[in-house]
């Protein structure tokens, strides 16, 4: 046990949203005892964007080429009809509750979450700023403690 927060790198592509969820409320029951540092770098894509918010904000940190991405959940589903109808409302109702987060989290309004995820939002470093996904740009190890 140190004193310093734990330090989690995040380069991801996304993934599926029940395990984008599971590390999300893993981070922040680890982060209520222990602080919880997220570093992007790379891309931080889609499920992957909704772990790096798992932190809080001032925890929040990119290297200076990271990409972030936001979009609505996307999932594919065979069989009955009502089956397809029942996973559409559940995709429908997750999109929702991610758009919540992703409110609550950058304090943009649900509003422009739900316009901006409704195709693919990409931004950069300066822009994830100015949005509220990150609170700054770090070039090196030694500016983590800046």
């Amino acid at each position: 046990e140190g004193d310093g927060p734990i330090d989690v790198f995040v380069n991801s592509p996304g993934g599926h949203v029940e395990s984008g969820d599971t590390i999300h409320d893993m981070i922040r029951f680890v982060g209520a005892s222990v602080p919880v540092r997220m570093i992007g770098t790379g891309w931080v894509a889609s499920a992957g964007a909704l772990i790096y918010l798992a932190a809080e904000k001032k925890l929040r940190v990119c290297l200076p080429n990271t990409r972030f991405l936001l979009h609505q959940p996307m999932g594919g589903v065979r069989g009955p009809a009502t089956d397809i109808d029942i996973e559409a409302r559940e995709i429908i109702k997750m999109r929702e509750r991610i758009n919540r987060i992703i409110a609550r989290e950058t304090g943009q309004s649900f509003e422009r979450i739900v316009e901006d995820t409704d195709r693919n939002y990409w931004m950069g470093a300066e822009e994830a700023i100015a949005y509220g996904m990150c609170d700054r740009i770090i070039n090196s190890a030694k500016d983590l403690n800046d």
